[in-house]
């Protein structure tokens, strides 16, 4: 791996854990929000509505396995082959993530209006995080866009982030 490379690399893994920990940091207290639990291994289907306010559902085929949470929010996660998806949606996000071909996206959006989408179309991990009206789309082909809120994503499918404060 060049120089360029293990940078690049170790700035995007930096800057995951950093926007990981403002996003538990800054998150609402869930302890009285409805949570709804939806985990998918092998090959299953998982639907789980608590509330008007927490919804999930996973998807997953032989070899791959989904995890959707919404805990007063909504989340979403379907796994194709050989491929990981999480999502996990609090105090009004949105979370959506799709997997196959040994990829492994995984979305966290946390507040009102936080939304993220992440499709896992090749080989390598993705991350999502979005707060507040913050928006997160990773396709897995061109890199990443983040707007609105705080945002953050790394995409080792595209070797490419990007980070919003807005």
């Amino acid at each position: 791996m060049s120089k360029h490379n293990a940078r690049r690399t170790s700035l995007v893994m930096a800057g995951a854990f950093a926007a990981a920990g403002a996003a538990i940091a800054l998150a609402p207290a869930a302890g009285a929000a409805p949570t709804a639990d939806c985990r998918a291994p092998g090959s299953a289907t998982v639907t789980s509505t608590t509330s008007e306010q927490a919804s999930c559902s996973a998807t997953s085929v032989p070899g791959s396995a989904a995890a959707a949470f919404g805990m007063d929010g909504t989340a979403t996660a379907n796994s194709g082959p050989q491929g990981l998806a999480l999502a996990i949606a609090n105090g009004g996000g949105t979370a959506s993530s799709d997997a196959q071909n040994l990829s492994a996206p995984a979305v966290i959006a946390i507040g009102p209006g936080a939304s993220v989408t992440a499709e896992g179309v090749r080989p390598g991990l993705a991350l999502g995080i979005a707060g507040t009206n913050g928006k997160v789309t990773i396709d897995g082909v061109n890199g990443p866009t983040c707007s609105g809120g705080l945002a953050f994503a790394g995409d080792f499918q595209t070797l490419k982030g990007c980070f919003s404060m807005r």
